[in-house]
């Protein structure tokens, strides 16, 4: 290895990245042998600022990118021209990005440009439809065809990028968002919301932003709510709004007068685990809580047609539910019915990892400088 430090830049954008990059981040500053400079491309902002904080995390560099109604190619111009003056100027060995949104492309991409290598965390996960996720699933294709060192987190995600015929070294770490959330949950973090009682009501908690489920289908996952809600009189839904208004109205429009509903800022990470820690189930589009849930022993209902994260549906801690208000609610209505239904679902095992990810991407980097 050389003698100097290993200059490395780990860039970030929005708050899941910043959530499953903090244990890497932390793992890197407290290792020797590294120069660390953490870059916030900013394309999301409060929410990772609360992240950042959670975690005891600074940024070296802020692009501070996020404007009002910002566009794909808005955040990718932007966040690629930034990036470029900055790797010209901190002249980083190796470029860290995490996942699959706009900022990890454009970071990849500008590190290509100057021939720096990459380190993919979270890479090869597909669901084989370019179009769905969209942006992420083309987002990951195209950085996983520019990575030097791909760090995907299971056994399928490692035969995904097999059969994409990337080049590079690719090794299975587990999925750093389990070393976060380890982390966080050992703090035993609570989540207070005025109205509402945790010991009287079974909570659904929910979360909903994708870009596929804005408008019909946004109304259809409504509808399921409400039909849940009225079937069982016991249940109460947490949801906190996305601050997309294109998101957030049309749900408080369907959702805001029934009085066991909780329309809620967006959580920070801590109340967000509290939350899932007493909660019974979730319903979600997110990527990030299928793999979450599963680890604090809490069923998954997923609201899409499609999920990258194939592992947890295998594993049997999370089912594919679409959005369709019927399915939710005769699927919700089962494990809210069903004690032996639920309990298989809970008691799945977590096919995630064992929250030492971020220890083993660091050893892939020094091994990598190593020869």
């Amino acid at each position: 290895m050389t003698s100097s430090p290993i200059r490395i830049c780990i860039t970030l954008g929005t708050r899941p990245e910043a959530i499953k990059l903090a244990p890497v981040i932390k793992q890197f500053q407290k290792k020797p042998g590294f120069d660390t400079k953490v870059v916030l491309t900013g394309q999301h902002r409060e929410m990772v600022d609360q992240v950042m904080q959670l975690f005891a995390i600074q940024a070296d560099r802020d692009l501070n990118i996020m404007q009002p109604q910002q566009t794909l190619s808005d955040i990718t111009c932007r966040s690629l021209q930034g990036l470029q003056t900055l790797f010209a100027e901190l002249e980083p060995q190796i470029v860290l990005v995490q996942g699959d949104t706009t900022t990890a492309f454009a970071a990849a991409l500008a590190a290509f440009y100057q021939k720096i290598p990459v380190g993919h965390v979270e890479a090869g996960l597909r669901t084989d439809n370019i179009l769905d996720p969209f942006p992420e699933e083309a987002n990951r294709r195209l950085v996983s065809q520019i990575t030097t060192l791909h760090f995907p987190p299971t056994d399928k995600s490692v035969a995904n990028l097999s059969a994409s015929g990337v080049s590079g070294t690719v090794l299975k770490t587990g999925n750093t968002v389990i070393d976060a959330l380890q982390a966080v949950a050992s703090k035993a973090p609570v989540c207070d919301v005025p109205g509402l009682d945790w010991d009287r009501h079974r909570v659904i908690l929910s979360t909903v932003h994708r870009r596929e489920n804005w408008g019909a289908p946004l109304q259809d996952i409504a509808t399921g709510f409400l039909q849940i809600l009225d079937k069982f009189e016991d249940v109460a839904l947490l949801l906190p709004l996305h601050r997309n208004p294109t998101v957030r109205e049309p749900l408080k429009a369907a959702l805001a007068s029934h009085p066991r509903t909780f329309l809620v800022e967006p959580l920070n990470y801590a109340q967000l685990v509290g939350a899932m820690r007493r909660c019974y189930l979730l319903l979600t589009d997110s990527g990030g809580l299928q793999e979450e849930a599963p680890g604090l022993g809490k069923p998954v209902l997923v609201l899409r047609e499609t999920t990258e994260r194939p592992e947890a549906v295998d594993a049997g801690t999370a089912k594919l539910v679409g959005t369709n208000p019927e399915i939710i609610t005769a699927e919700a209505a089962k494990l809210l019915s069903d004690p032996s239904a639920y309990e298989a679902m809970a008691r799945a095992i977590n096919p995630f990892g064992d929250g030492k990810a971020s220890e083993r991407i660091v050893q892939a980097v020094r091994d990598y400088f190593s020869h």
